[in-house]
């Protein structure tokens, strides 16, 4: 009777995971957000990390050639009559994925691309994040006075999704969508 019951000992399971399952989710982790940035690889590697907007903003001319990674919000598309468009911008800090961040801005750019860029897709209000060469600076009136804006020649766009913001938590609220209490009220009985 003796052969019924394990003769060999048992071990109870822990019932917190081992470091080396931590270790195994922590690459995974790195692996899985490595990719995430819209920039491309070899876009990134070739960026200039230690330029600020600001330092470039007071002198284009100086980092011309280089290329950089800016983002910020969509002020204005204008498509030229030489088959390229101007994407003016208002400038935003970058958060770790690349995203324009709601934050104070440093200033205004420009984007130049080759080719036709639709306004209604790069409409005014759409995020943008851009890689892009420095050619120094072009100079257009911004209201009464020549405002100075660093020019990009883009080598990369990505626009971010577009966000739609309900200031009450139930889309209904405070009153059914058919003006009253709601469909399961009927007719306002009061």
């Amino acid at each position: 009777m003796t052969g019924l019951k394990g003769e060999g000992k048992v071990e109870e399971s822990s019932r917190f995971p081992s470091g080396a399952f931590y270790l195994v989710f922590g690459l995974f982790l790195m692996i899985l957000f490595s990719g995430c940035s819209p920039i491309s690889r070899e876009l990134r590697a070739q960026a200039d990390r230690t330029l600020s907007f600001q330092q470039v903003f007071q002198n284009p001319e100086a980092y011309n050639g280089k290329i950089v990674i800016w983002g910020g919000e969509i002020i204005e598309t204008i498509n030229q009559k030489d088959g390229t468009t101007f994407i003016v911008v208002f400038q935003r800090p970058l958060d770790w994925m690349g995203e324009p961040k709601i934050q104070r801005s440093e200033g205004r750019f420009i984007i130049l691309v080759a080719g036709y860029a639709d306004p209604y897709v790069f409409k005014r209000g759409r995020r943008i994040t851009v890689a892009g060469e420095i050619m120094g600076r072009k100079v257009i009136r911004l209201g009464e006075l020549e405002y100075p804006y660093p020019l990009l020649r883009s080598k990369q766009i990505y626009l971010w999704g577009e966000y739609y913001y309900s200031p009450y938590p139930y889309p209904y609220y405070p009153w059914g969508y058919d003006g009253y209490y709601g469909p399961r009220w009927g007719y306002p009985y009061w």
